[in-house]
């Protein structure tokens, strides 16, 4: 550092990450330890001794201030701040004396103590005390000390985890071991969690106990809730996802295109589903073929998308409570993940391939339910379709934002926009008849590529292939992936609840096999829910 980085530093007055001092004596030695293990908690600073902090006026050390100085810095490192650090100090030459430039990285063993046990964090200029527990365990998080994956969630069983999501896992979990018995994965789609248990010889609460997803008492894990629970808000009701697309390209726009009234809840793979139909009905198709009738490209890669939003679920901070949001504006879609960038892990490095998974567990038993392939590739892959997307750690608002521009694909009226794919969305649905074939014996159908469908007594019925259900029909199908009643159904796509509507939107869903009634016998029951229908 020269005399020149002096001035220049001096000129940009106190910040974050530099700290004035004019001197460093016995009286105020307990502040300036208490700025080290700030500094140490949050991303590091320098403290610059010889320039008074209310002033900006410079102040060298004299020869013996210099060892004085550099000997006292270096007991307050060792006996100051608990557990200890290690500081780079630097002399620079001024005119009439030396400035003294202490650099404190950022620590890795947080939290860090003062002499009295209080653990400081920068804030701004100054700095504050910590008493937060959810802090703290983000420090012990970055430090690999503690996982709020793993964290047990006391009053949960076994019980809470959804059978269809279990099922799921454990097919995609040992679909080799299955395979060599040459049984079909399909057909397994179909039998319950017993029967799959006996082929596996292990219960499913072993199984995910030897998988560190259960606790030995039977507790559920933060990880086994999220990746697989009914409704993991009961016991973790921030962990959800927000999604608006705005009018325009602020965000404090008044007006919206689609904006749900409440946050989306459910386990991960339904918020990944559920995102997912957010953007591909938000988002604009351009034509790609010279076919009026083909079905175009989505203005943003599909596959981009897939890995951000999985990328945004997996690796969010379950240790503060806020939701993943999702924004949609004129120009870009903006998808915020709370928590900062794990430690050791760069903005660029993210780009090259590195993965430092904060949730652990998440991460590993992820790739059995939710479209990745657990590499670390994912952002890699995101930017070879996508290349113009943007990363910003934003230390402020303590979350990771991903930015992806939007392609132009032509003018639209802004004010319109709203009553435009209302009308467009009624219009679809009364356009596309929906051809079922009614079978007296209705039971669960197996569906195959070509849109037939055959029953387990060989009865055939006909479906609209999926790509041409209309976006309400999806968004229902995607919705459902968690059981719904039938008035959530009609909250969830803005219309009333009542017969006619659910004999417009539901009951042929219902008789294509895209869903499924969790009574099938008690169609009028009380307790009736509608859920989707997994895929062989």
């Amino acid at each position: 550092m020269t005399k020149e980085d002096i001035l220049r530093l001096r000129d940009t007055a106190e910040q974050t990450r530099v700290q004035f001092k004019e001197r460093v004596t016995r009286d105020n030695k307990y502040d300036v330890s208490c700025e080290m293990v700030a500094q140490s908690n949050s991303r590091g600073g320098m403290i610059v001794v010889g320039i008074d902090d209310k002033t900006g006026r410079i102040n060298p050390l004299s020869f013996v201030e210099v060892q004085e100085t550099t000997n006292l810095l270096g007991s307050l490192a060792s006996e100051g701040v608990v557990p200890q650090i290690l500081l780079d100090i630097e002399n620079v030459q001024m005119e009439g004396g030396v400035i003294v430039v202490v650099t404190v990285k950022q620590g890795r063993n947080k939290p860090y103590r003062d002499s009295k046990g209080i653990v400081w964090v920068k804030q701004g200029a100054d700095k504050r005390k910590v008493f937060d527990n959810a802090e703290l365990i983000a420090m012990l998080m970055e430090n690999g000390q503690m996982h709020p994956d793993s964290m047990p969630v006391n009053g949960t069983s076994i019980k809470d985890l959804d059978e269809n999501t279990l099922r799921d896992y454990l097919l995609n979990r040992f679909r080799s071991d299955f395979e060599r018995q040459q049984l079909s994965i399909t057909e397994l789609r179909h039998r319950n969690l017993g029967e799959i248990a006996d082929i596996l010889s292990q219960t499913p609460e072993g199984i995910l106990k030897n998988n560190g997803l259960i606790m030995e008492d039977g507790t559920l894990t933060v990880a086994a809730l999220m990746l697989m629970g009914k409704y993991p808000q009961r016991w973790l009701p921030a962990f959800t996802v927000r999604c608006v697309s705005f009018v325009g390209n602020s965000i404090g726009s008044t007006e919206f295109r689609d904006k749900s009234g409440n946050d989306a809840d459910g386990n991960a793979v339904h918020l990944y589903n559920y995102i997912i139909s957010f953007l591909t009905r938000n988002l604009r198709k351009r034509q790609v073929e010279k076919d009026f009738n083909s079905q175009g490209e989505l203005e943003v890669s599909t596959a981009s998308l897939s890995e951000i939003v999985t990328n945004g679920i997996l690796h969010r901070s379950y240790v503060i409570e806020a939701p993943l949001r999702v924004f949609i504006f004129d120009n870009r879609i903006e998808i915020h993940s709370p928590g900062l960038l794990p430690e050791g892990v760069s903005m660029e490095s993210i780009k090259h391939g590195a993965s430092v998974p904060r949730n652990k567990l998440l991460f590993n038993h992820g790739i059995n339910l939710l479209p990745y392939t657990g590499a670390g590739s994912g952002i890699t892959r995101a930017l070879k379709f996508t290349p113009d997307i943007k990363f910003v750690n934003d230390e402020t608002l303590n979350e990771f934002v991903v930015t992806v521009e939007r392609r132009s694909v032509g003018e639209t009226d802004a004010k319109n926009d709203r009553d435009n794919d209302r009308d467009k969305r009624d219009k679809e649905d009364k356009d596309n008849l929906l051809v079922t074939k009614h079978i007296e014996k209705q039971e669960t159908p197996k569906r195959d590529r070509d849109g037939v469908e055959e029953t387990k007594d060989g009865s055939h019925i006909t479906r609209t292939p999926y790509r041409l259900l209309t976006s309400v029909q999806k968004d229902i199908i995607q919705f459902c992936s968690i059981p719904r009643t039938a008035k959530e159904i009609m909250d969830h796509i803005g219309y009333y609840n009542n017969s006619k509507n659910m004999t417009a939107y539901v009951k042929p869903l219902l008789g294509m096999g895209y869903l499924e009634m969790t009574e099938p016998d008690k169609p009028k029951s009380k307790n009736q829910k509608y859920r989707k229908v997994r895929k062989g």
